[in-house]
């Protein structure tokens, strides 16, 4: 593995996403535990991408324009559906002291947000190839060691933003004001990132 590999994997998982917001999201609502549980859940979330572009399936999203646009669009409907969650007044910046969701609910949203965004896989489909010679007689498994190594790197950035976010839970809960804030600015972001998403071209 190269050193321009895990550099470059470096900053871009450590460069703020939909991922990193949500992970951030369950620290700061919910403590360390839940950030560690939505990191892992975002994790997840790379492997279908991941094996899609091992097995060639990230072909059809960079040649196909509908098969793109279909899947970008339910990825859209979806970080609306989280602003929408996060803005209410229930929201996900609301602090639970009590009845904490399930590691089975955190986990399967956080796995919905990263498959839910065909960049991802297009990004695995332009980003692995580079490091992986043509000629090569075994680059399938050569890409799939470098998609293990993205994956762990995912894990270990986003749970220091988690357990992070969790080390300054206190001092937000004691602040109302500073959730409604927050909340609001979290809520904006994903609001953001969906704009951002629908005007994304191939």
């Amino acid at each position: 593995m190269s050193t321009a590999f895990l550099l470059t994997t470096v900053v871009i998982v450590a460069t703020p996403g939909t991922g990193v917001l949500y992970t951030l999201a369950a620290g700061l609502s919910r403590g360390a535990r839940a950030s560690v549980v939505a990191a892992v859940g975002c994790t997840l979330g790379i492997v279908p991408h991941m094996v899609a572009a091992i097995t060639g399936l990230a072909a059809l999203l960079h040649t196909s324009a509908l098969a793109f646009q279909v899947l970008k669009y339910v990825g859209v409907a979806y970080l609306l559906f989280m602003a929408w969650s996060i803005l209410r007044d229930k929201g996900a910046l609301t602090v639970e002291e009590t009845a904490p969701l399930s590691a089975t609910k955190v986990i399967v949203s956080g796995v919905l947000i990263n498959v839910l965004n065909p960049k991802l896989t297009l990004f695995f489909f332009a980003f692995l190839p580079q490091f992986v010679s043509a000629d090569e007689a075994h680059a399938s498994l050569r890409m799939l060691k470098l998609s293990g190594v993205f994956m762990l790197v995912t894990l270990a950035v986003f749970v220091v933003y988690g357990v992070f976010a969790a080390a300054v839970r206190n001092q937000i809960i004691s602040r109302p004001r500073v959730l409604t804030w927050m909340r609001r600015g979290f809520g904006g972001a994903f609001l953001a990132l969906a704009g951002k998403l629908a005007f994304t071209e191939r």
